[in-house]
């Protein structure tokens, strides 16, 4: 046993001061911190959030809808940054109590109505456009086997192994090793269906793709967490196999880019406001406008 082995109080109490990244903005308590409206843009769709794994979900079923000719999918996305405390906005909690991104207003219903989970979010778009969830109920049913099993095995990574391996203030072997192996047995989980199917639903690219892709194509090709060497990743060859194929769809290519605040500038549309964004408005194109004004 270490010598700083903790010993939990009868009472825990919250120290804002207890390190990490992301420590200035959680919190044990709900709602907001300040008042702030959200902007509303042109389209029905109004989309608040950030390219984090979960806010690439979204973005990338909704360049899906308009690749295949849904025009009633046009969206205003807006830039939530969460290390700003955007998410802890009066109006943005409104949205979402749970003051997490993406959050989604639908403007085309009579009271508009709100979407939030990015699971919630990636169910009712393919529902409304009746488009990535089969209708044969067999593969109906696997698609959301699989999008809830996204839900439940995530935060194993996100909040699990990538907190304790990347942004903790200090690393310790027991839950790093413990995180560690719990991705490791997803990965393998993921590598075997996929070793006999092109997509995690069967032949068909679904929901589940989408809601699987932004965090697991991220980790395996080392895009998240730079842990692609510590956990082997080029030892899940169908995983990388199906990333890679996803990697190339256009929609996917755009969805990407919406709402990314770091990167090459070139990849990076912090707002998307119409289809012409993608080509005029990415921060390196507005960088060069400033620089000739």
């Amino acid at each position: 046993m270490s010598d700083d082995t903790y010993t939990p109080p009868r009472v825990w109490k919250w120290d804002k001061e207890n390190g990490g990244a992301f420590a200035s903005i959680n919190r044990p308590i709900a709602g907001s911190t300040h008042d702030k409206d959200l902007p509303v843009g042109k389209h029905p769709l109004q989309l608040y959030s950030l390219a984090t794994p979960n806010g690439v979900k979204v973005t990338v079923m909704l360049e899906e809808l308009l690749e295949k000719g849904h025009r009633e999918a046009e969206y205003d996305a807006w830039l939530i940054n969460i290390q700003n405390g955007d998410q802890f906005g009066s109006g943005f909690v409104d949205v979402n109590p749970n003051s997490k991104i993406p959050a989604l207003m639908d403007h085309s219903v009579t009271p508009p109505r709100r979407v939030f989970e990015s699971g919630s979010i990636l169910l009712y778009l393919a529902e409304r456009f009746g488009e990535f969830l089969p209708s044969d109920p067999a593969v109906r049913t696997e698609t959301l086997n699989w999008l809830f099993w996204q839900m439940g095995s995530a935060p194993m990574l996100g909040g699990g192994f990538g907190h304790f391996y990347a942004y903790a203030p200090e690393k310790y072997q027991y839950p790093i090793d413990r995180y560690t192996m719990e991705i490791k047995r997803q990965l393998d989980v993921l590598d075997r269906r996929l070793a006999d199917n092109a997509y995690l639903a069967g032949s068909e690219y679904t929901i589940a793709d989408m809601a699987v892709w932004p965090w697991y194509g991220a980790l395996v090709t080392n895009k998240v967490y730079e842990a692609a060497e510590f956990i082997e990743a080029h030892t899940y060859t169908n995983v990388l196999r199906w990333t890679h194929q996803i990697a190339e769809r256009p929609a996917v290519k755009r969805g990407r880019m919406v709402n990314r605040a770091w990167g090459e500038p070139s990849s990076q549309l912090l707002e998307r406001h119409d289809a012409s964004d993608f080509e005029l408005k990415t921060v390196d194109k507005l960088q060069g406008q400033g620089a000739s004004e």
